[in-house]
């Protein structure tokens, strides 16, 4: 024998209710003897609760809801029933109405809905959903049999909620049981004293109902019939990769529902845990899934954890001060004067210094835990000996749970080390000593984050996802875009890596999707489907959006975004960009940016600022990292110098390269924003600044290659007007430097704490004098590589190059935050 228990949204509409009478007859094929307790219909409880409170402040409207409850049951019983079978049932529910209706006239009256009056009003809720789902059954040809479980539970007369007499009950169920061999279809939720006075097991009751039944029949399974395929690793509302469990010990889900599990009512469990009786959580709309099984000892499975549950509104208080130490009596006086005013504790943690006690409550019971806790330590607080209580609100608990995690090393580790990498603060801590659950309060904003990055760490750790937003989606950062869209679903395979887009912006739009924006079209979507854009509206809706493992990435040359930096950081989201304004701009906003991503643990990476793809800045830190100690840094780290100067050559006029040069777009549109040396002393800056000197851009010495002429040009027509004149001056450079077997490179130095850039003539000894194209060339000099600098060397400049270095720095954070 089973005992299937059906919600209200299992049975909130005729066709939801037909969908239950097919499941009873799918038993009845099998030859499974059931019982079926159901809940009223969706909605109805509230409603019910609803028009008792407008009734009891005079107000009638109550007699609108009334009507809205007589039409949803009416439309029911004419979707469900022949037309012989639904005169006697419409009048029978309309005795039921009257019934209510008049209850509710008495409360107007009186103005007064007390407890036991509320009990009496929400079993009609009940009451109504069972006499149609009987009647239709009975039509379906299911033989069966209303019972009105006020009948047979008997409880205490704590209206609101009341607590069963347990041995009665069982008694009165049997009983009954051995003179029925029908289908019962039982009330759920309600009960009864022994006077016969309507009492409710309290909300989520009708589960309860369903497990007293199951105990005391000894049936083989009671399920659970809801709208969800069982119990979930965790909110399914909040964590979209949610998915069921196959099945869990009491003790598991006993914790889960604790802390906010909402498919299980905890109560339910007590009776079957007592007669071992497994517990099914089904799906009324997807029937063929076998759900979530629930028994005394369970499979483990393949996680350490097994769900993830969460409260999302608590009220944190901590009780501390020097006079709790070493003082007895002091934790037992705190916790009496709380319960002695009702007030339930959620979350209990105590130093071990004894100096303090942090505790969670219901919001609710916040201002009347302060007060009866400050008059019971009156005294105390006056002598100065324990503080005032601080209430934090808009706190949540969140808990990890699962047989698997006792005696298990590492899980705590594995919890705080993924919080701390997307900035969640843990305000609380709470562990019992089974192990089986670690609970941490933290603040409400965060609670969508943190479910999410635990989930990931715990249950999804074969696929790991990165968010990333993009401000600048022009040359490099459209290269970028194009270039996750091409390698994502490799990434997926090879790596267990997704990376997902979640915003993207340029000067004028911006548009957003929190599962990762579709990459095709990109471009044609921003323009249609974007919003008005400023950078610091992206960057508050980034935050905003407070997802877990997010990526800033800057494709601009502009400061505005740069600016910006430092709240990004703050809010522990990490940083690459090709931008470098920040890295070789004010100094102390430099350092700033760098302590500031420290203390938040994320990463503010540049690698890109000085040779595009190449791997520069981290090779540089890989030698100081080591114990190396740098002692000159040497390069050509333009990629445009350097074309044109290993294009210049005999026979070549220096203008006419520089023309090819901005033609095939090596150049800014003004060439001499690269022929001024500017870039050029940003990048030998940057890497002085990484070798720790403390160097701004007017430190650099740069030796400008360009005559007073050109730079004074009004225009880039008459700035080549000008460069043309100067070819002679150019060729007498290149000729000179031939005629000694050597070649112009326009290098950068960092050495003895100063930093230069400038034209040279290098011989054929000097690495710098083989380059060619427009590749970049960058050479270490340190103790290790004294007599032979190590030398990187390769294309410093490009879309794709530039690109490609982002996109291996977005994976090198990945690869940081997991």
């Amino acid at each position: 024998m089973k005992v299937l228990k059906f919600g209200g949204t299992s049975v909130g509409s005729s066709e939801s209710i037909k969908k239950v009478i097919e499941i009873i007859a799918e038993y009845k094929v099998q030859k499974t003897h059931v019982a079926v307790v159901s809940s009223a219909m969706a909605g109805v409880t509230n409603m019910l609760l609803l028009t008792g409170q407008k009734a009891s402040e005079n107000d009638e409207s109550y007699l609108d809801i009334l009507k809205e409850i007589e039409r949803l049951h009416f439309v029911a019983i004419k979707n469900l029933l022949d037309v012989k079978n639904q005169s006697h049932t419409l009048a029978s529910v309309k005795k039921m109405l009257n019934e209510l209706e008049d209850l509710m006239h008495g409360v107007f009256l009186l103005r007064e809905l007390s407890l036991r009056t509320t009990d009496l009003l929400l079993s009609f809720g009940e009451r109504l959903s069972c006499y149609i789902i009987n009647v239709y059954a009975n039509q379906q040809g299911l033989e069966t049999e209303l019972l009105d479980a006020r009948q047979l539970i008997k409880t205490d007369d704590k209206f609101g909620k009341g607590r069963v007499q347990m041995d009665t009950t069982t008694a009165h169920i049997q009983e009954y049981f051995r003179a029925h061999n029908r289908v019962q279809v039982i009330t759920g939720f309600i009960s009864s004293t022994d006077k016969n006075e309507t009492t409710t097991l309290g909300r989520g009751g009708s589960d309860y109902t369903a497990s007293i039944f199951g105990a005391a029949l000894g049936t083989e399974e009671i399920e659970i019939w809801t709208d969800v395929d069982g119990v979930l690793t965790t909110d399914p509302k909040q964590v979209k990769k949610a998915f069921s469990l196959s099945e869990m010990t009491y003790e598991e889900a006993m914790e889960m529902s604790h802390f906010g599990a909402n498919v299980i009512y905890p109560p339910t469990l007590q009776p079957a845990f007592q007669k071992k009786i497994p517990l099914r959580i089904r799906n009324t709309f997807n029937r063929d899934f076998p759900g979530t099984l629930i028994k005394s000892s369970a499979n483990s499975g393949n996680y350490l954890v097994k769900g993830i549950s969460s409260i999302r509104d608590i009220s944190l208080i901590n009780f501390q001060g020097s006079g709790m130490v070493g003082v007895s009596g002091v934790s037992s006086r705190l916790f009496g004067v709380l319960a002695n005013n009702n007030i339930n504790l959620i979350l209990i943690t105590q130093a071990s210094s004894e100096h303090s006690i942090c505790f969670a409550i219901n919001p609710e019971d916040g201002a009347l835990a302060k007060k009866v806790v400050e008059e019971e330590f009156s005294n105390e607080i006056s002598a100065g000996k324990i503080d005032s209580l601080a209430v934090e609100e808009e706190m949540s608990i969140v808990a990890i749970i699962g047989e698997n995690m006792a005696k298990t090393p590492g899980i705590s580790g594995k919890l705080f080390n993924s919080l701390g990498k997307n900035g969640v603060n843990v305000a609380a801590i709470a562990q019992g000593s089974s192990e089986r659950n670690v609970s941490i309060a933290i603040a409400q904003k965060d609670i969508s984050k943190t479910l999410n990055t635990i989930h990931e760490v715990f249950f999804l750790s074969d696929i790991k996802t990165l968010n990333v937003f993009i401000v600048g989606v022009g040359l490099i950062g459209g290269t970028l875009i194009d270039q996750i869209a091409e390698h994502n679903r490799k990434l997926i395979t090879d790596h267990s890596l997704k990376i997902n887009i979640v915003g993207m912006t340029n000067s004028k739009k911006m548009i957003f999707n929190e599962d990762g924006l579709k990459l095709k079209n990109w471009s044609e979507n921003l323009v249609k489907h974007g919003e008005a854009s400023t950078v610091s509206g992206f960057i508050d809706k980034m935050i905003e959006l407070n997802l877990q493992k997010s990526v800033f990435v800057d494709c601009t040359s502009n400061s505005t975004v740069v600016n910006g930096y430092e709240k990004v950081l703050a809010h522990s989201i990490s940083i690459t960009t090709p931008n470098k304004l920040a890295s070789s701009g004010d100094l102390e906003l430099f350092k700033r940016l760098k302590s500031t991503a420290l203390k938040n643990d994320v990463k503010f990476v540049y690698e890109t600022n000085v040779g595009a793809g190449l791997p520069v800045i981290t090779t540089l830190n890989d030698l100081k990292i080591s114990g190396d100690k740098v002692l000159k840094i040497e390069g050509v780290l333009s990629g445009t110098l350097s074309y044109i100067f290993n294009s210049f050559t005999e026979g070549t006029k220096f203008s006419e390269i520089v023309k090819l040069a901005k033609e095939k777009g090596f150049t800014e549109p003004d060439p001499r924003d690269d022929l001024n040396g500017m870039d050029v002393a940003r990048k030998i800056l940057i890497l002085s600044r990484e070798v720790g000197l403390d160097l701004s851009l007017e430190d650099v010495k740069i030796d400008n290659i360009l005559p007073q002429s050109c730079i004074d040009a009004s225009s880039v027509d008459e700035f080549f007007v000008k460069l043309e004149q100067a070819n002679d001056y150019f060729d007498g450079l290149r000729v000179s430097s031939e005629k000694s077997g050597k070649a112009l490179r326009f290098i950068a130095k960092a050495e003895n704490g100063m930093a230069s850039v400038g034209l040279e003539s290098v011989d054929q000894t000097n690495p710098f004098y083989a380059l060619d194209g427009s590749d970049n060339m960058i050479s270490f000099t340190t103790n290790r590589y004294l007599e032979r600098p190590l030398v990187i060397k390769g294309p410093g400049a490009g879309a794709e190059v530039t690109a490609a270095g982002v996109f291996a720095e977005i994976i090198s954070i990945s690869h940081f935050l997991d």
